[in-house]
């Protein structure tokens, strides 16, 4: 993508009623008004608060909000550009349950205050499969301990990426942590009894890792008491 065409969408953006976009400063020194506050200052309702991090085009959010107007889906990517496209398609579609946020994942415990979440996505993240890197995997521990903590008690995370690595790492990072794994399966849509959820939707790489015969696979899981 061009440089103009980033900057028009940057702007753009500033301009969507769902987009937030806090700077860093504002997070990590706890002035973000939203935070505890989404329901009441934002959704204006009481409805559960689904996240999708990493959303790319806000695919998931998009799909989930109009399959389930009871709820309210938040997308979170620190790249703006690409959010663009799910922002203008939910507001263009007319769906008041659907927000995006430009920030980085790591400060998520920053947007939202304990147990004001429901459920959590994270689809086809980088896996960052060199050990350098492991500080930036979204199911390191150090990300799964800011999880919980912003969860409601029973809140599920969902986990869906074509790396089988990823599966694999988060599968035994759980089970030696003692997490309650509700669903596993390295192979998704080889599976009859996949859960709807999962597999309804399809992103856009999604769709082209499985014209390239690439296993999808996925995760269900939640926090034990």
């Amino acid at each position: 993508m061009g440089s103009k065409n980033k900057l028009k969408r940057f702007n753009q953006n500033l301009t969507f009623s769902n987009v937030i976009q806090p700077s860093r400063e504002e997070l990590v020194e706890q002035r973000f008004p939203l935070k505890g506050k989404w329901n009441k200052d934002f959704f204006k309702n009481d409805n559960p608060i689904v996240l999708e991090l990493g959303c790319g085009k806000g695919e998931y959010s998009i799909y989930l909000a109009q399959k389930f107007p009871e709820k309210n889906f938040i997308g979170i990517d620190l790249k703006g550009a690409r959010f663009w496209a799910g922002a203008k398609k939910s507001l263009k579609k007319g769906l008041p349950n659907v927000a995006f946020i430009r920030a980085q994942i790591e400060l998520v415990t920053d947007l939202f205050t304990a147990c004001e979440v429901d459920e959590i996505w994270i689809t086809f993240p980088d896996p960052q499969i060199k050990f350098k890197r492991t500080k930036h995997r979204l199911t390191n521990p150090q990300f799964l301990a800011k999880y919980k903590s912003i969860l409601k008690l029973k809140g599920f995370i969902h986990l869906k990426t074509d790396s089988e690595y990823m599966h694999g790492y988060t599968l035994g990072l759980l089970e030696g942590m003692g997490i309650v794994v509700d669903y596993s399966h390295h192979n998704l849509y080889t599976n009859p009894h996949a859960p709807k959820e999962a597999t309804a939707i399809q992103t856009y790489y999604e769709s082209i890792y499985l014209k390239q015969k690439k296993p999808i696979t996925y995760l269900k899981f939640k926090f034990p008491k």
